[in-house]
C-alpha cells in the first residue's frame, strides 16, 4: 500500500506541474463578481470528468461503478501534457444494474413519505473503469465538485459537494477512494469492496460496507475444503488488493487446519498472455484437484477463456463471491459443479420494471446507455452511424422495435439479486444517516430541514449508528463499519436443458456459535456432474495399522503410510507414528488394535493335560490296588519277604507321586507354585528313601546269611524307618529354606514369544531348586572491438519556436562540476524525508531531507567524485575529455528519487528553447546509483524510457536482474539472489535449523528475504518468524517486531535490512535488551560501524561485499578545510555536526535547545573517527569507484580510437546515452586488480567475504574477514572458512538453534502436529529396526538374519546357534556318548573272551554281539546331532538313529523270543525250537531291520531332511538344526521302533515267572521299561524344548535308553563272568531254585 500512496502522491505532483505552465493551480485575482467580497477565485485545473448519471437534489449521494471493463493503455513520453485517462471495452451490464439500482433507490427514498420528507436526494454516479486513477480522478472531483470557477473566502477547498459515497466495486479502487475521500470526512459505503484490510479504522476510518469483509468469506471457503476433506488444494487470486489480501487470509486459515497449497499464483485481466497461460498450465499441470479461486469476475474471465483454448483435467472449482455468481462465466462447462460463497440472494419490488423501463428516446439522452442499447442490440442509435472504423461491421439503425423485456443480459437478470442488494442497502444506510442529522419527529410528524448546513462529519457520525431493516433485510455496521456477516453457499448445476444455473445448497452464518456457521441443506452437483464427492489428497489417508512417514521435501499432507512395526498400533487413520501395545497386549493382524496375548499353560482342557492327567490317576490307582493286594495278602511269605512295611511305604509314596504331577496342571498360583516343587521333592525322596531302604534290606539279608554275621541288628525296622525319616527330613528342611528365602511364585513369561504370555511358575530361588534337584545350569553415513558508428547532430542554429519554462521547482545538486560529458549520481546522503501531513488544500512545499547526514553516503558521493577527478587526469583513458557530475541527495525516499531522475533525465534550466517539443533528455550519460533498491527501481523506470543506462553501487534486489523490466540497470554489486543463497548456506553449514527472519519492507527487503527463504526451504530450514518493518513505521509496529525476536526460541536472528531500517530496530531493541541472539546479516548493515555500538549483537556474522584499497581515496576525503566546505551545503551541516560547532558567525541553537560554539578553524579532520573518514573497510565504496569506471570505459569505446600508439577521442561529436548502454554491456577490465564486467542480467560475478563482529584490544568491535563465497566456483565449493569465528557473547562454541535436537541413530523423527518439519520428536526405533543416520525420517527393518544392537544403529549377524562341539553340554553329551560305545565294547571283548561259558553261550551269543554291536553305533550315532547341521548329517542323523535302533530293539526281541521258546521246548514233545532256530532269529532280525531301512528310505527319497535356519524361534539369534523334511516320515521312524518295543516289553513280561538263574526276560523287561519311559518322556520334552536343547533332548533319549538296554542286559553278565566265575557254570544256570 505505500507504494500506492507514494504512486498516488507522484501522479498528482506531476499533473500539478504539467498544469502550472498553462493554469496556475492558484490564480491569485481580486476581483468582484457578485455583491459578495470574495477574495479567492478558484479555476478548475484540469477537464473535469462528466458523470454517467446524475441529478440534482438538496443533498447529493455519489456513486462510483466499473461501468466499463478496463482503461485505455497510455504510453507517457514525458514531453506533453497527458490526456484525460478514457474508459475502453464493452459497459459491464452487471454494474450498470448497480448504477440503475442506486437511481432506483433514492427516486424510491423521494417518495417515501417517511424517510427524509420533503427532501430530495441528488446524485452524481462516476464510471471508474475498474482503474486506480480514475478512481483518484473520480474521488477528488466528488470531494471539490467541477465547477469551472468558484468563488471562496480563504482556500479553494469546496468539501461537502457530496454528502455520502456508495462503491466503488474493486477492493483496489476504493482503497485509494477511501485514503482521498476521508481526508475531507466523506463517508464512503461500498457494496463489493470485501477487502479485510477495509476494516482498519486507523487507516480507513470513513469506509463502511453492506457487503461482508473477506475475513469472513476466507473462514467459510476453508471451513468448505476441510469439511470435504480435501487436502491438497490448487489456489488462483487476483493480482489486487482483494485477490492478495483475501488469498493471505484464506492461506493463514488453511494453514490452522492442516490443509496444504501445491501453488498459489496470481494473475491480473492486464496482464500478458504469457503470464495467464503459464498460470493455466500450472493449473493443467497440477496433481490437486481442487481448485480455490480468489478473483473477481473480470480476472476469472480471462482465466477461463485461457483454459478453454486447451484441454484440461477436470478441476472441483471452489469460488469467491466475486465471480460465482457471474452468468456470463457459467457458459464455461467445464466449471460445472463449482462451488462457493455468495452474498444472500434477495428481491428488491419494482426494481426489474425500473430497469426494464428504458426507451430508445429516453436511452439516447445518456451516452452509457446509448453504448449499452447498442451493444445489446447491435444497432445504431445515430443516423450517421454508415461508415465504420477499425474493422468493425456496420451497424443497423435502431428502428425502435427493440425489446429490452425480451433482452437476456446481465443488467436484466433480476432473478439473482445479491450484489444488487448491497448497493441498494448501502444507499438506504446513507439515507437514514441523513434522516437521523436533519429530521426530527413532532408528535406524530416529521420534520426535516433543507438549510440544515449538514456536514458530511454529521453523516460518518450517524452512519456507524444506523440499524434498521429493508425489505426484510437488516442492515447495521460494527466498529469496523462491517455488517453481520452472512453467505450461500451456492452450486453450479446443469439444468434439463444443458445450462448451467446456480443452486442455493447452503448457508453460512458468521452471528452463530462456533462450530454451527455452516449448513447445507441440498445435494450438491461436484465436478463432471457427479454425485460423489471428489478427492483432492497429496497422499491418502493412511488407514489404522500404519503410520505417515512424510516424504522429504514436499509439504506436510504428501506422506507414505507405513505399516506399524511389529508390536506396535495406530488405532486413528492418519496417525503420525504407532504406539507400542502395553507388554500384556498384542497387536491384531491389521494392527490397528491391541488385544490381550493368549495366556497359555498346561489347563485341564488339553488333549495333552488330559492323557497326562489319566496316566497320573492311574498310576495312582494301580499303586493303591497294589497297596489293597499287598495288604490282602500281608501274611503271604512275598509280602512280608519284600519288606511289607518298607513296600506300604512305597506305594504310598507312589501314589503321592503320580498324585502330585496333576499339580502341574491348571493355571499357576501362589500356593501351586509352592505346592507342586516342594512336594515333588519331597515325594520322591520320600520313594526313593523307601527304594533305598528296601536294597539296604536286602543286602543286609544276604550278608547276614553268612557265618557269625550280626548284621540284621544294625539295619533292623527301627534304622530302617530312621534312614527313611532322617532322608525326607533332609529334603523337608532344604524345601522350608526355599520357601522361606525365595520360595516360588506364578510369573507371567513375556519374553519367549512375543505374541503370547506363558503363564508358568518362578523358582524364586534357583538355588534352592537346584539344590534339592541336585543339578546346575547355565544360560546370551574475454574484449570488444572497438564501434566506429559515431554519428551525431550539430546543434541547430535556427531560430527556434517553443520556450520552455521549469515547471516546478527544481532540486539543487549536493556537488556538481561541468564536463564534456555528465555523469548523474544519487545517494540516500540524508537519513530520510521530512514528513509532511498534506491538507490537499494547498500545493504541497518540495520534499526536503531531515535527520543526520550519513557519513557512509556522503563518503560514496565524495568517492565517485574521486573517480571523476582521477579519469579526467588519466593519459590512457578518455584522454582530451573530462567527465562532470551531478551527483544529488534522494533522502532515502522514493517521491524524491523519483524528481531527481527526471531532473536527470531533463535538467533543470529554468528556461530553454526547442524546435518541436521540451524534451531535453541526454542531459547525463549515465546514472551512479542509487543506493538502495526500491529508489532504483522507481528511477530506472524512468531512466528505461530514454535509454540512460544505471550502474547502482549498492541495489541488490533480485528483481532488478530482469531486463524486460529494467533494460538499462546495472550494478557492480552482486544480486540479492547470490546473496541469499550464501546466506541459506551458512546457516546450514553450521546446523541452524530453526531461524528468525527480519526484513526491511522494501523492495531490498521483501525480494531478498522472499529468495532466502525459498533457498532456506531448499536447504530444510525451518522458519519460527518472519517480520517485516520499516525506519518510517511507528514505534508500535517496531516494538511488536522487537517483541517477536525477545520471545522466540529461535536463537539465529537472519536480517536482511538496509541500515537505516535495523538501526531503528537495534535502538528498540536497546531499550529491553533480548536474550543472547546470534544475529545474521546481509551485506547492506553488517559492516555498518554505528551499528557496532549494540554490545547484545557481539559475534554477527554476515556477508558483505569483497573489502577493498583504492590509492589515494583517504587523502583525498580528509583533503577538507573550513572554507572549502563553507562553498558546500551539504558538507557544512557534515562539518557541523562532526565538530558539534557552527560555521557562521554567531552562536545557533540545536534542536535540544543546546548552543553550538563557532568553528575556529583548529578542526583537524584527520582525526575524526567517522564513517565518512573510516577507509579501513572499503566495500561498497569500491562498488561506486568500480561502476564510475565501467561508465568511463563505456564512454571511451564510443568516443575514442586508437590509431597507432595514440588513442584520440572526439569530445564534439553528440553522444547519445543509447551509446553508452550498449557500451556498457561490453566492458571488461581491470582497476587495481579489481575485474569489471556484466552479464545478460547486467550484473557482476558474485563474490562475498564472510565477516564477524569481534572484540577489538579496545573493548569495542572490529568487522573480521573470516572467509568467503564465490559463486563462480563448482557447486560445493563455494563457500570456504578460513579463520576462527567469535560467536554471541564472546563464545568460541557454534550456538545451537533447533526446534528440536538432531535424533541420534536409532531414533527417527515423528513430526510434532501442527509445527513446521524441523519441529519433531525423536522416538526410538522398534525391536528389530535401526537407524544409522542422523535425523533420520524412519526405521528400517533388519533383515532377516540380522538383529539390532542395543543402541539400535546398526544391525549385526545374529548369533548362530547350534550344538556345538564347543559347548560343556556337547562335551558332556559326546563324552558320555564315547563312553557308552566304549562300554559296549569292553562288554563285547569280555563275552568273546568268554564265548565258551555256559552264561555267554546260553545267553545266545550271535544276538548278544549283534546287540552289542549295534548298541555301539547307537552310542556314537548321538554324534551325528552334534555340530553345525550340514545335508548329510541331517539325513544321517535320524536315519542312522532310526536304523541302528531298530537294529537293537529285533536283537533284544530275538533274545527274548529265545528266550520263550527255549523254555517252551523243554516240554515233553515240543518241537518248538526248530522253528525259531538260529537262521530264523536272524531272519526276525534283518526283517525287522529292513522294514526301517525302506521306511527311511521313502522318507530320504520324497522328502529328506535338511538343514535349515531357523528364525522364527528367537528373534535375536538364529537356530541352526535339521529341518525333518516330512514329519511323517520321523514320526513313522519313532513309531515303528517304539512299536517294537511296546512288543519286546510284553514278550519279557510273559516271560517273567521262568526260573530266575537263567530268567534274561527279567532283565529285558526292565531295559525295555526304561526305553519306553525314556521315549514316552521324550515326546513332550521333545516339543516343548528350543533351538539346540531340542538336539539336547534327543542325544539324551539316545544315550538314556541305550544305556538302559547294556546296563540291564549286560551288567548282571558281565559282573557274573569277572567277579562271581563260580555261578558261570551250567549246574548254577540249570538249578531252578
Amino acid at each position: 500500500m505505500r507504494l500506492m500512496e507514494v504512486m498516488t502522491i507522484v501522479l498528482g505532483d506531476s499533473l500539478d506541474d504539467v498544469n502550472e505552465n498553462t493554469m496556475p493551480i492558484k490564480s491569485l485575482t481580486t476581483t468582484d463578481v457578485s455583491t459578495q467580497a470574495s477574495s479567492l477565485k478558484c479555476t478548475l485545473q484540469i477537464p473535469p470528468r462528466l458523470p454517467a448519471f446524475s441529478v440534482n437534489g438538496d443533498f447529493i449521494i455519489g456513486g462510483v461503478f466499473c461501468l466499463h471493463y478496463e482503461s485505455e493503455s497510455v504510453i507517457y513520453n514525458y514531453t506533453t501534457n497527458p490526456e484525460t485517462l478514457q474508459c475502453t471495452g464493452s459497459p459491464t451490464a452487471r454494474e450498470l444494474r448497480f448504477s440503475r439500482t442506486l437511481i432506483f433507490a433514492i427516486e424510491e427514498i423521494n417518495n417515501s413519505t417517511k424517510l427524509l420528507p420533503g427532501i430530495k436526494l441528488g446524485y452524481q454516479i462516476y464510471d471508474s473503469c475498474a482503474s486506480v486513477p480514475v478512481s483518484v480522478h473520480v474521488a477528488f472531483q466528488l470531494s471539490n465538485g467541477h465547477d469551472p470557477v468558484f468563488y471562496k473566502g480563504s482556500n479553494c477547498s469546496h468539501s461537502g459537494v457530496v454528502m455520502a459515497v456508495v462503491g466503488d466495486s474493486g477492493s483496489t479502487q476504493s482503497i485509494s477512494l477511501s485514503r482521498l475521500i476521508g481526508s475531507f470526512n466523506i463517508p464512503q459505503v461500498s457494496h463489493f469492496a470485501t477487502c479485510a484490510c477495509l476494516s482498519d479504522k486507523q487507516q480507513y476510518p470513513t469506509f463502511f460496507r453492506t457487503i461482508p469483509s473477506d475475513q469472513f468469506q476466507a473462514d467459510a471457503l476453508v471451513k468448505l475444503v476441510k469439511h470435504y476433506g480435501w487436502t491438497w488444494i490448487g489456489a488462483v487470486r487476483s493480482d489486487s488488493d482483494y485477490g492478495n489480501y483475501g488469498m493471505t487470509t484464506f492461506l493463514n486459515a488453511a494453514q490452522k487446519e492442516g490443509i496444504c497449497v501445491e501453488y498459489s499464483e496470481s494473475l491480473y485481466r492486464t496482464d500478458s498472455s504469457t503470464k495467464i497461460q503459464r498460470v493455466a498450465d500450472v493449473i493443467r499441470r497440477s496433481t490437486a484437484n481442487v481448485v480455490v479461486a480468489f478473483l473477481d469476475s473480470a480476472d476469472m474471465r480471462v482465466l477461463l477463456e485461457e483454459l478453454a483454448q486447451e484441454f484440461s483435467p477436470p478441476r472441483q472449482w471452489i469460488g469467491s463471491e466475486g465471480w460465482i455468481t457471474d452468468s456470463y462465466l457459467m457458459s464455461f462447462s467445464f466449471c460445472a459443479g463449482a462451488v462457493g460463497v455468495a452474498i444472500q440472494k434477495s428481491v428488491i419490488p419494482g426494481l426489474r420494471d425500473f430497469l426494464l423501463d428504458l426507451s430508445p428516446t429516453e436511452v439516447a439522452a445518456s451516452s452509457l446507455l446509448t453504448e449499452f442499447w447498442e451493444d445489446a442490440f447491435n444497432c445504431s442509435l445515430n443516423k450517421k452511424s454508415s461508415v465504420h472504423l477499425d474493422a468493425v461491421p456496420y451497424k443497423k439503425i435502431c428502428d425502435g422495435n427493440e425489446d429490452i423485456k425480451t433482452l437476456k443480459s446481465p443488467y436484466t437478470e433480476t432473478t439473482q439479486l445479491r450484489v444488487t442488494n448491497m448497493v441498494y442497502k448501502a444507499v438506504y444506510a446513507i439515507a437514514h444517516a441523513i434522516h437521523n442529522a436533519v429530521c426530527e419527529k413532532t408528535n406524530l410528524t416529521t420534520l426535516c430541514k433543507k438549510q440544515a448546513g449538514l456536514e458530511s462529519k454529521q453523516i460518518l457520525s450517524e452512519l456507524k449508528i444506523v440499524n434498521f431493516s429493508h425489505n426484510g433485510y437488516p442492515v447495521s455496521f460494527d466498529t469496523n463499519g462491517d455488517p453481520v456477516a452472512f453467505y450461500e453457499l451456492v452450486n453450479w448445476q446443469k439444468s434439463d436443458s444443458g445450462v448451467i444455473e446456480l443452486v442455493t445448497i447452503g448457508y453460512y452464518d458468521a452471528s452463530l456459535p462456533k462450530g454451527q456457521e455452516f449448513l447445507i441443506n441440498r445435494n450438491i452437483t461436484w465436478v463432471e456432474g457427479s454425485l460423489q464427492v471428489p478427492v483432492s489428497v497429496c497422499s491418502e489417508s493412511c488407514p489404522p495399522g500404519t503410520h505417515k512417514v512424510l516424504q522429504k521435501g514436499k509439504p506436510i499432507c504428501c506422506y507414505d503410510c507405513i505399516p506399524c512395526p511389529e508390536g506396535e498400533i495406530s488405532n486413528n487413520t492418519d496417525s503420525p507414528d504407532c504406539f507400542p501395545c502395553p507388554r500384556e497386549l498384542w497387536p491384531n493382524e491389521e494392527k490397528d488394535h491391541c488385544f490381550l496375548k493368549l495366556v497359555e499353560f498346561l489347563s485341564f482342557d488339553e488333549v495333552l493335560s488330559i492323557i497326562l492327567a489319566a496316566f497320573s490317576a492311574f498310576g495312582a490307582c494301580l499303586a493303591i490296588i497294589t497297596g489293597i493286594i499287598f495288604f490282602h495278602h500281608r501274611t503271604t511269605p512275598i509280602v512280608r519277604a519284600n519288606n511289607s512295611e518298607l513296600s506300604f511305604l512305597l506305594l504310598f509314596s507312589l501314589t503321592l507321586c503320580f498324585l502330585c504331577s496333576l499339580t502341574f496342571i491348571g493355571a499357576p498360583s501362589e500356593w501351586s507354585c509352592m505346592l507342586r516343587h516342594t512336594a515333588f521333592g519331597i515325594i520322591f525322596v520320600l520313594c526313593i528313601s523307601c527304594v533305598l531302604g528296601k536294597t539296604v534290606v536286602v543286602l543286609m539279608a544276604f550278608k547276614a546269611t553268612l557265618p557269625g554275621s550280626n548284621v540284621m541288628k544294625w539295619f533292623g525296622h527301627p534304622q530302617q524307618r530312621l534312614t527313611v525319616v532322617s532322608l525326607t527330613f533332609i529334603q523337608i528342611l532344604i524345601c522350608t529354606v526355599w520357601l522361606v528365602l525365595s520360595p516360588p511364585f506364578p510369573m507371567k513369561n513375556l519374553t519367549t514369544y512375543k505374541n503370547k504370555i506363558i503363564l508358568e511358575c518362578a523358582l524364586g530361588s534357583a538355588v534352592g531348586f537346584w539344590w534339592y534337584l541336585d543339578i546346575g545350569k547355565n544360560g546370551l553415513k574475454e574484449k570488444n572491438e572497438l564501434i566506429e558508428d559515431l554519428t551525431g547532430a550539430g546543434v541547430s542554429t535556427e531560430a527556434l519556436s517553443i520556450k520552455c519554462t521549469l515547471q516546478g521547482t527544481p532540486r539543487v545538486p549536493a556537488f556538481s562540476m561541468d564536463g564534456d560529458f555528465v555523469i548523474g549520481g544519487v545517494f540516500s546522503i540524508h537519513y530520510k524525508p521530512l514528513t509532511v501531513i498534506n491538507n490537499y488544500t494547498t500545493k504541497p512545499d518540495p520534499a526536503r531531507c531531515t535527520g543526520s547526514i550519513i557519513g557512509r553516503e556522503l563518503r560514496f558521493s565524495s568517492a565517485m567524485i574521486f573517480a571523476i577527478e582521477e579519469i579526467n587526469n588519466n593519459s590512457k583513458l578518455l584522454p582530451g575529455i573530462k567527465l562532470g557530475y551531478q551527483i544529488y541527495d534522494s533522502c532515502a525516499a522514493v517521491p524524491v528519487a523519483i524528481q531527481v531522475a527526471f531532473q536527470l533525465s531533463n535538467g533543470h534550466t529554468p528556461v530553454f528553447y526547442k524546435d518541436n517539443n521540451c524534451s531535453q533528455f541526454g542531459v547525463v550519460k549515465a546514472i551512479v546509483g542509487e543506493s538502495g533498491s526500491t529508489p532504483s527501481i522507481s528511477m530506472s523506470r524512468i531512466f528505461g524510457s530514454f535509454h540512460i543506462p544505471q550502474v547502482s553501487h549498492s541495489a541488490t534486489c533480485a528483481c532488478l536482474s530482469d531486463k524486460k523490466q529494467y533494460p538499462t540497470f546495472f550494478r557492480t554489486t552482486p544480486s540479492d539472489q547470490f546473496q541469499a543463497d550464501a546466506l541459506a548456506k551458512l546457516v546450514k553449514t553450521f546446523g541452524w535449523t530453526w531461524i528468525g527472519a527480519v526484513h526491511s519492507d522494501s523492495d531490498y527487503g521483501n525480494y531478498g528475504m522472499a529468495s532466502f527463504l525459498d533457498a532456506a526451504q531448499r536447504e530444510g530450514i525451518c522458519v519460527e518468524y518472519s517480520e517485516s518493518f520499516y525506519r518510517t513505521d511507528s514505534r508500535y509496529k517496531i516494538k511488536r517486531v522487537a517483541d517477536a525476536i525477545r520471545r522466540s526460541t529461535a536463537i539465529i536472528v537472519v536480517a536482511f535490512t538496509a541500515t537505516g531500517d535495523i538501526r531503528v530496530l537495534l535502538e528498540e531493541l536497546a531499550r529491553e535488551p533480548p536474550p543472547p541472539r546470534q544475529w545474521i546479516g546481509s551485506e547492506d548493515w553488517i559492516t555498518d560501524p554505528y551499528l557496532m555500538s549494540f554490545s547484545f549483537c557481539a559475534g554477527a556474522i554476515g556477508v558483505t561485499i569483497q573489502q577493498s584499497v583504492i590509492p589515494g581515496l583517504r587523502d583525498f576525503l580528509l583533503d577538507l578545510s573550513p572554507t572549502e566546505v563553507a562553498a558546500s551545503s551539504i558538507l557544512t551541516e557534515f562539518w557541523e555536526d562532526a565538530f558539534n560547532c557552527s560555521l557562521t558567525k554567531g552562536l545557533i541553537s540545536t534542536d535540544s535547545g543546546q548552543y553550538k560554539s563557532v568553528c575556529d578553524g583548529n578542526e583537524n579532520i584527520k582525526m575524526l573517527q567517522n564513517p565518512y573518514t573510516d577507509t579501513s573497510q572499503l566495500r561498497v565504496t569500491n562498488m561506486v569507484y568500480k561502476a564510475v569506471y565501467a561508465i568511463a570505459h563505456a564512454i571511451h569505446n564510443a568516443m575514442c580510437q586508437r590509431t597507432n600508439l595514440t588513442t584520440q577521442c572526439y569530445n564534439n561529436i553528440r553522444l547519445e546515452s543509447k551509446k553508452v548502454l550498449s557500451e556498457l554491456k561490453n566492458v571488461n577490465f581491470s582497476q587495481n586488480g579489481y575485474s569489471v564486467s556484466f552479464d545478460v542480467n547486467g550484473d557482476p560475478v558474485p563474490f562475498y567475504e564472510l565477516v564477524n563482529w569481534q572484540k577489538s584490544e579496545s573493548g569495542g568491535f572490529k568487522v573480521v574477514t573470516v572467509g568467503y563465497y564465490d559463486a563462480s566456483q563448482i557447486k560445493g565449493q563455494e563457500f570456504h572458512i578460513n579463520k576462527n569465528i567469535t560467536w554471541m557473547e564472546g563464545g568460541t562454541k557454534v550456538p545451537v538453534s533447533v526446534c528440536s535436537e538432531s535424533c541420534p541413530p536409532g531414533t527417527h523423527k515423528v513430526l510434532q502436529k501442527g509445527k513446521p518439519i524441523c519441529c519433531y520428536d525423536c522416538i526410538p526405533c522398534p525391536e528389530g529396526e535401526i537407524s544409522n543416520t542422523t535425523d533420520s525420517p524412519d526405521c528400517i527393518p533388519c533383515s532377516g538374519e540380522f538383529w539390532t544392537n542395543e543402541k539400535r544403529d546398526a544391525c549385526f549377524q545374529k548369533p548362530v546357534e547350534f550344538l556345538s562341539f564347543d559347548e560343556v553340554l556337547s562335551i558332556i553329551l559326546a563324552a558320555f556318548s564315547l563312553c557308552g560305545a566304549c562300554l559296549a565294547i569292553m562288554t563285547a571283548a569280555i563275552f568273546f573272551r568268554h564265548r565258551t561259558t555256559p552264561i555267554v553261550r546260553a545267553n545266545n551269543s550271535e544276538l548278544s554281539f549283534l546287540l552289542l554291536f549295534s548298541l555301539t553305533l547307537c552310542f556314537l550315532c548321538s554324534l551325528t546331532f552334534i555340530g553345525a547341521p550340514s545335508e548329510w548329517s541331517c539325513m544321517l542323523r535320524h536315519t542312522a538313529f532310526g536304523i541302528t535302533f531298530v537294529l537293537c530293539i529285533s536283537c533284544v526281541l530275538g533274545k527274548t523270543v529265545v528266550v520263550l521258546m527255549a523254555f517252551k521246548a523243554t516240554l515233553p514233545g515240543s518241537n518248538v525250537m526248530k522253528w525259531f532256530g538260529p537262521p530264523q532269529q536272524r531272519m526276525t532280525v534283518v526283517f525287522f531291520t529292513f522294514i526301517q531301512v525302506l521306511i527311511c528310505t521313502l522318507w530320504l527319497v520324497l522328502s529328506p531332511p535338511f538343514p535349515m535356519k531357523n528364525l522364527t524361534t528367537y528373534k535375536e539369534k538364529i537356530i541352526l538344526e535339521c529341518a525333518l523334511g516330512s514329519a511323517v516320515g520321523f514320526w513313522a521312524v519313532l513309531g515303528y521302533i517304539g512299536l517294537l518295543a511296546v512288543f519286546c516289553f510284553v514278550l519279557a513280561v510273559l516271560a517273567r515267572k521262568l526260573p530266575d538263574n537263567f530268567n534274561e526276560a527279567r532283565m529285558i523287561t526292565f531295559s525295555m521299561l526304561i526305553f519306553c519311559a525314556v521315549w514316552i518322556t521324550f515326546i513332550p520334552a521333545y516339543i516343548s524344548s528350543p533351538g539346540k536343547f531340542t538336539v539336547a533332548v534327543e542325544i539324551f533319549a539316545i544315550l538314556a535308553s541305550s544305556f538302559g538296554l547294556i546296563l540291564c542286559i549286560f551288567a548282571p553278565k558281565c559282573f557274573i563272568i569277572l567277579f562271581q566265575s563260580e555261578k558261570n557254570s551250567k549246574k548254577y544256570l540249570m538249578n531252578k531254585n
